[in-house]
């Protein structure tokens, strides 16, 4: 067998373990040495550079021997690279994609509690009355009719009662707004 790259090449695609060896042993250091200036990082370059050598039996299939060996695996280890870094873009992406929502389920999360606290000191405002019906309607998440019922109301008077209290409600944030 004649040991240049192309006849290596077409033996190790059909199944020449020998061939295959001597091709990896010979090309090897090009390889993580693309991957590495594709890659700029050691560790990913390695990755690579294991992911081509693990994908090479199959892709040597494909090889016709149009070009030299060496320019066709530029072309392979190039391409690797490519996709690691496609993948690393992505996942830059999905990480910061992550972080965005975290950071605006926290923003949200904060604005909610903050609306909430706001809600409670100026339900302490309103008369007992009124923070009785809203503790049974929205607390409790009664119907006006059964809310009536507990406090021996009409239905009518709760209705009236909410009402009032959203007209509080709104005055109070209207006056804080003003002074805010």
């Amino acid at each position: 067998m004649d040991d240049n790259d192309t006849n290596l090449a077409i033996e190790a695609a059909k199944g020449d373990r020998r061939a295959f060896e001597r091709l990896l042993t010979r090309h090897y250091d090009r390889i993580y040495r693309v991957a590495y200036r594709v890659i700029g990082n050691r560790a990913e370059a390695q990755d690579v550079a294991q992911e081509v050598c693990a994908a090479l039996p199959a892709k040597l299939k494909g090889f016709r021997g149009d070009a030299a060996f060496s320019t066709w695996l530029y072309r392979v280890v190039l391409n690797a690279g490519r996709d690691q870094l496609r993948r690393k873009a992505a996942q830059q992406r999905i990480t910061s994609d992550w972080g965005n929502v975290q950071v605006l389920h926290r923003e949200t999360d904060v604005q909610r509690m903050a609306e909430l606290d706001w809600l409670n000191r100026a339900l302490t405002r309103l008369s007992d009355e009124l923070r009785e019906t809203v503790a049974l309607v929205l607390g409790e998440e009664m119907s006006h009719a059964l809310a009536g019922q507990v406090l021996g109301l009409s239905e009518g008077t709760i209705s009236w009662r909410m009402s009032e209290v959203r007209k509080a409600l709104k005055l109070m944030a209207a006056e804080e707004a003003r002074f805010a």
